[in-house]
């Protein structure tokens, strides 16, 4: 199958792209966020092609997979044919609904021609998907193995754009966790992050993104992963850090709950319970091991490759 799809989230399509097809990625000149191609931090297989937006006419593809709303109109304009009539869509919602919540309506609720696919149960529980074909295909993650040492005791959080998503992502949490135990914060627009929490030298280090694979090596030196997001649909980085072998401390919101089974870590609402688990993991590095042992277990169980790219390739195939 020829499939078309936007570079939107990378974890997630870095997973996606591992199935049994060829994929097309539009690219257009500056690479802006409607044409990023292939990714540049993740590694993707020679089966995912970039081909320039103005070209896209002439390619034969048998469904587009739309993680936006506009990209509706932008796969008509670019390639002459309508999602959901003159070709089959899917739509996947990767976030969680913003604004007045309990009555947030999803933009594709109007419509029946896409189906529209949740990636975790807590975003179909909380969107109005109206008459729009339902599914759940929960994320699946490429393994990147258990290399947990915890020689570090600090504790590593990965969150792009902390100072532009603030609250959504927990950041005004962090000078009072970095004041329990050092902070490690890798992503996307990190720089800065230190001086505008006004936090004292050396309790919060940045690490500017980094190449996934970098990343993980220097994630699995960390103690301790500390997941600070109040409203995400299900941050995978927190899945990757269970993957790698580290114990977790998050907050005991949106997908979080469901992803972190007891003895994987701590859960809690109370921010005072989670410095408290902070702080006992840094200080004991063998219930570290341990907690990260049944962490890794715990997400190779739920979020293993082989099921999610099962799960796609039946919804994919029952579209044709």
């Amino acid at each position: 199958m020829r499939i078309l799809f936007w570079h939107v989230h990378g974890s997630w399509a870095t997973a996606f792209v591992q199935g049994a097809h060829d994929y097309l990625v539009p690219v257009v000149p500056g690479r802006g966020p409607d044409g990023r191609g292939r990714a540049r931090t993740y590694p993707w297989p020679a089966s995912v092609r970039e081909v320039p937006a103005d070209r896209l006419v002439g390619e034969d593809f048998d469904v587009v997979v739309l993680q936006r709303p506009h990209e509706i109109e932008l796969a008509h304009r670019w390639t002459g044919r309508r999602p959901g009539r003159d070709v089959p869509a899917v739509y996947v919602e990767h976030n969680t609904p913003a604004g007045d919540v309990p009555r947030t309506r999803h933009p594709l609720a109007d419509r029946d021609d896409i189906p529209l696919v949740h990636v975790t149960h807590f975003n179909a529980l909380f969107w109005d998907s109206g008459r729009a074909p339902v599914h759940v295909i929960e994320h699946g993650v490429v393994d990147p193995g258990h290399h947990y040492t915890g020689e570090l005791p600090r504790a590593g959080v990965v969150v792009n754009e902390p100072i532009r998503r603030t609250r959504v992502a927990g950041t005004d949490l962090l000078p009072a966790f970095a004041a329990t135990v050092p902070l490690d914060v890798f992503g996307m627009g990190v720089t800065g992050l230190p001086s505008h929490l006004a936090t004292p030298p050396g309790r919060i280090t940045v690490h500017e993104d980094l190449p996934q694979a970098a990343m993980h090596a220097e994630l699995a030196r960390r103690r301790v992963y500390l997941h600070p997001y109040r409203w995400t649909s299900l941050g995978l980085s927190l899945i990757e850090a269970m993957l790698l072998g580290l114990p977790v401390v998050a907050l005991a919101t949106t997908e979080a709950v469901e992803a972190v089974p007891p003895g994987a870590g701590v859960l809690s609402t109370n921010p005072a319970t989670l410095r408290t688990a902070l702080e006992t993991f840094t200080g004991d590095l063998a219930h570290a091991h341990h907690t990260g042992r049944q962490a890794r277990t715990a997400a190779l169980s739920r979020y293993g490759l082989k099921r999610f790219l099962a799960d796609w390739d039946d919804l994919l195939t029952s579209l044709r």
